[in-house]
């Protein structure tokens, strides 16, 4: 069931960001924090936090994410988010891809889109607090740009309480 899922991500992601759509999902977005921790039910034991790690690039995908920042650099979003998307490919389970995405999509003025993929960064990011702080980050920057100041102060507390681990 495991190799099904980049399959299926790559088909969700071709609407969502290839041609600047916008998320399946046409709800609200769920406010800092939801989701990312889960409670335990009555009677069950916490569970143990996920492992430390540390998401670094791979050469390729390093790469194509310094190539991204040239074309940002010079306002061709259209062409950076083409090259990370194809990051994407090399790694999809990498936050650091997601949150390079996430700010290419920001400097578009996509907040919603921003914020749909700091999230998923965030959710990747699980066992690494420099990648879930820059994930909080990325998603306060949408919220203040969307005017939901009050939400984004609490994703940065939140940024800054992982800083500090």
């Amino acid at each position: 069931m495991r190799w099904l899922l980049p399959p299926l991500l790559a088909a969700a992601l071709a609407g969502c960001t290839l041609f600047g759509g916008t998320p399946p999902h046409a709800g609200p977005t769920a406010p800092p924090g939801a989701g990312t921790a889960a409670q335990p039910g009555p009677g069950e034991a916490p569970s143990a936090p996920p492992p430390q790690r540390s998401f670094r690039l791979s050469p390729a995908a390093s790469a194509l994410v310094n190539q991204a920042h040239r074309h940002s650099g010079a306002g061709d979003y259209d062409q950076a988010a083409a090259t990370l998307e194809r990051a994407l490919r090399i790694e999809p389970d990498n936050p650091l891809v997601w949150i390079e995405l996430g700010r290419v999509r920001l400097a578009e003025r996509d907040g919603a889109q921003a914020d749909a993929l700091g999230r998923k960064a965030l959710t990747l990011a699980a066992g690494d607090p420099a990648a879930q702080a820059s994930s909080w980050h990325l998603i306060a920057d949408s919220l203040r740009a969307r005017g939901r100041n009050q939400e984004a102060e609490d994703a940065e507390r939140r940024a800054g309480s992982l800083a500090t681990r």
